[in-house]
Formats: structure tokens, C-alpha cells, sequence
């Protein structure tokens, strides 16, 4: 199953020039312990994803809201030469393709 078919959000935003964070959001309790114990979804494999080092990705889940907070390190500061996507709405993609 992917990501998409069980997260109702699938978003990214800045958290500082330094920062990203992604987050999920699931409908149901169901869904969001599958993703949360999805190995597609550590770390390890979203540095992987990112091509970032494992200690540059934090995982944070909140299941009081069903949720998932991914915070991880910019490869570059925001609005410096180079950046892209400034405010880090974009970033979310490759976690489309996600399956778990």
C-alpha cells in the first residue's frame, strides 16, 4: 500500500532557513500505526530518500492526531543562491511514492 492511499496530508513546509518538515496526517488510528511502523519511514531510509545523513532526519509521531512530523536538515539555506523552493512547499514528493 502507499503512503497516499491511507495519509489524508502529505505536506512540507520550512521550519527556518535551515529546516524542513514534512507531515502526514492519517484518517484512522489503522493507518497511521502502519505507517508509523513502516521501515520505509525511518531515518535511515528517508536520509536515504533525501540524500541526507541518518542523524539529519528526525522522525516525531504524534498519535494523539494521527500524525507524523518528519523534521530534517535543508541541503541548503533557504533563499541563498541556488534554493529552489524558499518557503519548502515542494518537498513532499518523493514521499508519494512511498510504499509501506
Amino acid at each position: 500500500m502507499k503512503l497516499v492511499d491511507i495519509a489524508r496530508v502529505v505536506r512540507s513546509k520550512n521550519a527556518g532557513p535551515t529546516t524542513l518538515t514534512l507531515d502526514l496526517m492519517f484518517n484512522d488510528e489503522v493507518g497511521y500505526v502502519q505507517a508509523q511502523r513502516s521501515p520505509a519511514l525511518t531515518p535511515a531510509a528517508l536520509a536515504k530518500m533525501y540524500g541526507l545523513e541518518p542523524r539529519q532526519v528526525e522522525v516525531i509521531p504524534y498519535p494523539p492526531a494521527c500524525a507524523i512530523k518528519i523534521v530534517m536538515d535543508r541541503k541548503i539555506v533557504a533563499g541563498t543562491p541556488g534554493d529552489r523552493d524558499v518557503y519548502g512547499a515542494q518537498q513532499h514528493g518523493p514521499l508519494l511514492d512511498i510504499e509501506l
